[in-house]
């Protein structure tokens, strides 16, 4: 790779480290990705077709091992929800989860959540985004690393019907600091907790096995919710 090939190649909010697989991820990947799954090649969708249907739509963008997302499908089956995670054994997990309670109201991207954005989601077509616990990217160095910047921002806000929230959560209270003076900066959002402040972690955020932990050992959690105006 040449030095201009470098500085060239955009720069990645994940380190795609796929992991090992278990068999019953792997084989809920083959088996029903077919059905669940979508392919960034498909171009940009139409969602009513999508899901056959029209519901409110969210966009969960790192879902992890799909734990959260399933249990809020499982809860709101009136909502359609798509999910996009770059890691292989999250997307395999999730398969099983949704086949064992019978969901059909979930489609799970296995791409990078920027390109999946900008070409598969239709402009002002999203009920909700949602963005719990990505990479802090906590050394000074990496934060151009982090997926929260002003171009992330605003793809966002042009995903989002008026009146749609961007829900953010994260355990790391400098990167709480920066979605923060990110978001406050951003044209086009109200911050529905008020100006600076941060939001209650809603119902449908379910709390995680991490997050309970972090909780017992006293570590804080921000939420940040802000509504396209």
């Amino acid at each position: 790779m040449t030095s201009n090939d470098k500085a060239h190649r955009p720069i990645r909010s994940f380190v795609l480290r796929q992991g090992r697989m278990t068999g019953m991820q792997e084989r809920a990947l083959v088996d029903h990705w077919p059905h669940f799954g979508v392919e960034v090649d498909s171009g940009m969708l139409d969602l009513t077709a999508l899901f056959g249907r029209d519901a409110p739509r969210i966009l969960e963008i790192g879902f992890g091992m799909g734990d959260a997302l399933a249990e809020m499908a499982l809860a709101q089956p009136e909502q359609d929800y798509i999910g996009i995670e770059v890691h292989r054994p999250g997307v395999g997990r999730l398969m099983g989860r949704l086949v064992e309670q019978g969901n059909d109201n979930v489609r799970i991207f296995n791409h990078d959540a920027i390109e999946v954005l900008k070409q598969c989601i239709p402009d002002g077509s999203l009920d909700r985004v949602l963005l719990f616990f990505p990479d802090p990217w906590h050394k000074s160095r990496h934060h151009k690393r982090r997926i929260v910047q002003a171009e992330f921002i605003e793809t966002i806000r042009s995903k989002l019907k008026p009146g749609g929230l961007f829900h953010m959560a994260t355990d790391w209270e400098d990167y709480a600091l920066w979605m923060m003076e990110k978001m406050a900066a951003a044209p086009g959002y109200e911050n529905v907790a008020g100006v600076g402040n941060y939001a209650e972690r809603p119902d449908y955020r379910v709390l995680t096995k991490f997050e309970k932990r972090g909780q017992r050992l006293g570590h804080g959690i921000w939420d940040l919710i802000f509504q396209r105006i």
